[in-house]
């Protein structure tokens, strides 16, 4: 990029710390003119890449198009990282201009027909290419990327659908920014004793923090933010109070006015399956599905299916005791959704002899981070050092330097853990650069990847630690799960570099990664009391594993709801109201009225707010099939660590990204496909057989 009095060339040389960003030479109207010389950088690269003389070749075209782009991608991975993790007024309207040009600009790309053909020509020869199976791979991805821009359409249809995709873009942001503004002005302000009933320290400490960072001193808050919202349903006495929290906390995208999504998702919906149809698939799901280890929408509903029938049987169990607790207590309602954390939590008192608040003093975030790194350096060799005093995107986030075992600096990884208004809800890994080998045109071969996580935990007060669930501490393994992805990658090319793998694998190394947060040896190190150092007792302990799959027909049902509601938007003819098709699918299942989908679809974000997981919810089941039967592995050495096993897991699944076939990944590794038993099995939805008598 040539530099201009306008452009800030912080946003495009990273000259900070091992070359992270310097975050503090960048302004938020630096963008602007940074998107716009970027953008136009790139066109002339693709130019150059299209018109070149020479016949194609895999280096004068697929590689070339690797490293081009390189500012916009810069430029792009600061600006999404602030309108994620630390967004305002300037960057929102940026965004929802941003995210149609940012359309527009690869949808120009994609039906290059000079580009294409050179594409094509290669796709045609990669039998006489000698492209060992990486080179193939990248081949293929960039074939099939122009493939589905529109590549093979005539002009009209070309059109169309680079229209669509603008369209799209813009909905999307739209969708995240609406969720957003109505999570960040919904407050419930309590100040009784009554208001507070139930409600342990570690809570009240966090809603008073979060009541005096919006000038309520003295005042305690529940806000919509998951790390507030859940243990507030969990533990307060007051019924009435659960139900207004719970039915704000449901009706985020569908308050009416400006915020409302419930348009945005039908006009999504219509614009998706035309999109489909226009690329020759039967539905968008069908589109999504294509380059997947699933294939097809029949093989994901057959597995969500499987599962939802188990689940939702082993529901009604718990919610038939849940029932006995309230008439107990001499109430005489049903159990609601706003009910269901509150019982639950009682019943698993009473059942296993602890409860949530009792668990929490020996959960500490510091100690949790720790954990996460110990289970790194025990698998794969790696440590992790906080480099103190450098400045990143938000005084909140955390740098660390990542080290492999002969000392080399692999990785840097930040580290963003507090809730913000500014923040959209939920927990993200993603990067500012992702590791490969290529020779870049300033002469520097490869570079390293800058990864970085993003959760939303209750800040606690000043001088007091933050304390976590068991879920918070679940949510931060498994995206240091999908750091490790992108910090371990060992490959040559971008596009299959780190997490750049099928939808329905990536969630395989994070949600694997959560298991050793359970294994009784972390936990005795790394669970101790914040007040007296002490450890977590050996009876708390055995409570908390022999409590794992407390509660799973809920957790089940929240999610395969939501997931089965996905594919039923993306294989059925786009619906007018979008909501009826909800409700319609729900009532089909049998969803319990005492329980509602996980994401309802006006703040489903993971479908709405782009395309990363539209048709593709489904995907956490289809790697937790993967990641039971990975842990399985380990199990059956009798060593949560073998080092053998670890480096097979290192090089089979985290370090070689999208290179090789996810099936044939996972087979180098476990020697085998799985079926979903240890799945089922892991979540307590089927009984475990017992070990056959030695023979």
């Amino acid at each position: 990029m040539t530099a201009s009095a306008s452009l800030n060339p912080a946003l495009v040389n990273w000259t900070g710390h091992e070359g992270l960003p310097r975050f503090e030479a960048i302004k938020d109207e630096d963008f602007a003119p940074a998107f716009e010389a970027a953008f136009a950088a790139h066109e002339a690269e693709i130019e150059a890449i299209a018109g070149n003389p020479e016949p194609p070749s895999f280096e004068n075209t697929v590689v070339a198009l690797e490293i081009a782009g390189d500012d916009l991608s810069r430029v792009s991975a600061l600006f999404w990282t602030k309108a994620g993790a630390d967004t305002n007024e300037m960057i929102q309207a940026l965004e929802r201009e941003i995210a149609p040009k940012m359309s527009r600009h690869y949808s120009k790309i994609g039906t290059n027909p000079a580009l294409f053909r050179r594409i094509d020509t290669l796709w045609e020869q990669r039998e006489e290419l000698g492209l060992d199976l990486e080179a193939t791979r990248v081949l293929e991805r960039h074939w099939k990327g122009f493939v589905k821009s529109g590549a093979k359409l005539d002009k009209p249809e070309q059109e169309r659908l680079a229209a669509i995709n603008e369209r799209l873009a813009g909905l999307g942001a739209k969708f995240g920014q609406n969720v957003l503004a109505d999570e960040k002005d919904w407050v419930l302000l309590l100040t009784s004793e009554e208001e507070l009933a139930g409600l342990p320290d570690f809570l009240r400490d966090a809603m008073a923090a979060v009541a005096r960072d919006r000038g309520e001193e003295g005042k305690y808050a529940v806000t919509l933010s998951r790390s507030i919202i859940e243990p507030f349903l969990t533990f307060s006495e007051n019924r009435e109070l659960r139900e207004q929290a719970f039915r704000a906390w449901t009706a985020r995208g569908e308050n009416g006015g400006e915020t409302d999504n419930r348009a945005i998702i039908a006009e999504t919906l219509a614009l998706r399956a035309e999109k489909a149809k226009l690329l020759g698939y039967g539905n968008y799901a069908a589109l999504k599905l294509d380059d997947t280890m699933a294939k097809t929408p029949e093989a994901v509903t057959g597995l969500l299916l499987q599962v939802w029938e188990k689940a939702v049987a082993r529901a009604r169990e718990e919610e038939a005791d849940l029932a006995k607790l309230i008439a107990a207590e001499g109430r005489n309602h049903e159990v609601m959704p706003w009910d269901w954390r509150h019982y639950a939590e009682k019943l698993r008192t009473e059942k296993f002899s602890f409860s949530e608040s009792e668990l929490k003093p020996y959960l500490q975030l510091e100690k949790i981070i720790d954990a996460c790194f110990d289970v790194a350096h025990r698998l794969f060799g790696i440590t992790a050092t906080e480099k103190k005093g450098i400045t990143a995107y938000h005084p909140d986030v955390r740098v660390f330097e990542i080290r492999d075992a002969s000392g080399k600096l692999v990785a840097l990884f930040l580290g963003d853990y507090f809730a913000r208004p500014s923040k959209r809800s939920g927990a993200w890994m993603s990067s500012f650069q992702s590791q490969h080998k290529l020779k870049l045109e300033n002469g520097t071969i490869g570079e390293i990847p800058i990864v970085y996580n993003v959760c939303n935990f209750a800040k606690p007060a000043d001088g007091k630690p933050a304390l976590l669930s068991i879920d918070d501490a679940r949510t931060l393994f498994h995206e240091f799960g999908h750091a490790l992805h992108g910090m371990l990658s060992d490959v040559t090319y971008p596009t299959v570099s780190g997490t750049g793998v099928s939808r329905d694998f990536v969630e395989l190394p994070s949600q694997l990664y959560e298991h050793w947060l359970t294994v009784p040896e972390i936990l005795r190190k790394y669970a101790v009391h914040y007040r007296t150092g002490e450890p977590m007792p050996e009876a708390l302990l055995d409570k908390v594993l022999a409590a794992r799959t407390f509660n799973s027909g809920f957790a089940t049902v929240e999610f395969t709801a939501s997931a089965l509601v996905d594919m039923a938007y993306h294989t059925a003819e786009p619906v007018s109201d979008p909501m009826m098709l909800e409700a319609a699918t729900l009532e089909k299942i049998g969803m319990p009225k005492s329980i509602v989908m996980r994401h309802r679809s006006p703040h489903f974000l993971h479908v709405f707010s782009g395309d990363g997981y539209s048709a593709g919810y489904y995907s956490y089941m289809w790697s937790e099939v993967l990641d039971a039967d990975a842990f399985a592995a380990f199990e059956e050495t009798g060593n949560p660590f073998d080092p053998a096993m670890a480096a097979r897991l290192k090089d089979n699944i985290y370090s070689v990204g999208g290179s090789i076939d996810p099936e044939d990944a996972y087979k180098a590794f476990r020697g085998k496909l799985p079926s979903p038993d240890a799945m089922l099995a892991k979540k307590g939805l089927v009984a475990v057989a017992p070990p056959s008598p030695a023979s």
